[in-house]
């Protein structure tokens, strides 16, 4: 079977909102005012917990790797606390998803998103059960560039890795599809989107409506 296999943060769903949030947590904690703002730090949220914590600490002059190791867990915390206030479904995704199941595709989501966490998101959304297969970030002992989290959705799938391609927002997509030897598709219209040329991938997605089309040339 032939598969497509997506990322979830800045790819399947706008996230950056709630992300910010659970790390103004703990920039609020630490006593300060919240650091990071929507308007400015979405493409920063989306790379991830440890990330906003980094990006903000350097802002404040206290940058502590010690410090961002002991806040993750409570972002974390907060993050799972309210992971659906803010985030939506990116438009026409669902509408693609179902377009590639019907023409006799599997989907599934390779996140770096902590597979619990990921779980609960999805199912907050609405979407989880359009999904085959979930891997998250801790559901192998190795993540994102490396290609195993992307092979094992495939293998949950039951599709072929030589059948497969990889929709993403990011550098790390785009490297993991390279190290599976596998095409990968990366979206424009995430906050990073005007980056993702720069990366070469085998293609380039402005708007979920041209999905299935995009893949259909990819795996034939």
């Amino acid at each position: 079977m032939k598969t497509v296999v997506f990322d979830l943060d800045g790819t399947l769903a706008d996230t950056s909102g709630d992300l910010i949030a659970a790390a103004n947590v703990c920039f609020r904690d630490m006593g300060h005012a919240d650091v990071l703002s929507i308007e400015q730090d979405a493409g920063v949220a989306l790379r991830g917990g440890r990330r906003m914590l980094t990006e903000g600490l350097t802002r404040l002059g206290e940058m502590d790797e010690a410090v961002v190791l002991r806040y993750y867990p409570v972002l974390l915390e907060a993050y799972g606390g309210a992971i659906a206030e803010h985030s939506f479904i990116y438009e026409g995704a669902m509408d693609a998803i179902e377009a590639l199941k019907s023409k006799g595709y599997g989907v599934g989501v390779c996140t770096n998103k902590p597979e619990g966490l990921a779980q609960q998101l999805l199912v907050a959304l609405g979407v989880r059960d359009a999904f085959g297969a979930l891997v998250g970030a801790d559901t192998l002992p190795v993540r994102k560039p490396d290609p195993a989290p992307l092979v094992e959705t495939v293998r949950r799938l039951g599709g072929d890795p030589a059948m497969t391609t990889l929709v993403g927002d990011s550098d790390t997509d785009r490297n993991t599809a390279k190290a599976a030897g596998v095409p990968s598709i990366l979206v424009t219209f995430g906050p990073s989107g005007e980056d993702m040329a720069a990366l070469e991938p085998e293609a380039l997605l402005h708007d979920y409506e041209s999905l299935p089309k995009v893949v259909d040339l990819l795996l034939g």
